[in-house]
């Protein structure tokens, strides 16, 4: 559960805020919004594929097949991947709308990383915002110039039929499961597409978050290596904790604590 409130003096001008050490906050988002200036560093470990939010399609980082799991995040936390999408990067920190449809910056209080006593001011002793919360501010300002880039690019790829639906299936407890709602680029489509219609996709940005896109989908697999091993560590748990019941201590499990990594 999130709790976030606008960061104004009144409310934290005494307060201090303390970084993120793990990503459980992200353990239950199975897609992560992505923009085009992350690409080709999220291409070369995480699956990318489209959503359509409005009218229009976004990139998303795919972290699960299933709602409510993000199989990049370990069981103590740790993030799995050698890239992090900047949304997580930015945490405990957001920015929300207004009901004037202005942008405001503020902060996770139910992330446990506030403070009356230690960590980063959030306002500097003349009560002006401390140079740490404008330096997160002008990063949320960068990503939010990219990210209407981002979808006039995407705009541009659905208007030459660049964009189709993604045929996923996985195995479930119950057969065979299809997954709804993703997209990729159409290959085909990107191939015959004629010189002048290719400049004006390459002139957008458009041939690089293609192309990215298409690279990525290679990671797909990565994912059910993932869901085994979060299955395998779940069974552990389960295992180690009926053990305990029994005022038993299996020692074989405590050799990774239960967690497990993964090399890309």
């Amino acid at each position: 559960m999130t709790d976030y409130h606008v960061i104004t003096r009144e409310r934290h001008e005494h307060l201090y805020w303390l970084k993120q050490s793990g990503h459980r906050f992200a353990a239950s988002d199975a897609l992560c919004p992505l923009v085009a200036q992350e690409l080709p560093q999220a291409m070369l470990c995480l699956p990318i594929g489209f959503i359509v939010e409005g009218d229009c399609f976004v990139p998303v980082a795919v972290q699960g097949l299933t709602p409510g799991q993000n199989l990049w995040v370990a069981a103590d936390g740790r993030w799995l991947a050698s890239y992090i999408p900047a949304p997580y990067r930015s945490y405990p920190f957001r920015m929300v709308p207004t009901e004037q449809g202005e942008q405001v910056l503020c902060f996770d209080e139910a992330s446990g990383l506030i403070s009356e006593s230690t960590g980063e001011a959030f306002f500097d002793e003349d009560g002006t915002p401390a140079k740490s919360v404008l330096e997160i501010l002008d990063f949320f300002q960068q990503i939010d110039a990219n990210r209407r880039h981002t979808r006039d690019i995407c705009a541009l790829l659905q208007q030459h039929g660049l964009i189709q639906p993604w045929p996923i299936t996985v195995q479930g407890e119950h057969g065979d499961q299809k997954v709804e709602g993703l997209f990729r680029i159409d290959e085909a489509a990107l191939n015959a597409m004629t010189a002048e219609a290719l400049a004006e996709v390459r002139n957008a940005g458009g041939l690089t978050v293609a192309y990215c896109q298409l690279l990525s989908m290679q990671h797909l697999s990565t994912l059910g290596t993932l869901a085994q091993a979060h299955a395998e560590a779940e069974k552990a748990r389960l295992a180690q904790e009926a053990l305990s019941q029994k005022g038993e201590l299996h020692l074989g499990f405590m050799n990774d604590s239960g967690t497990f990594s993964f090399g890309n």
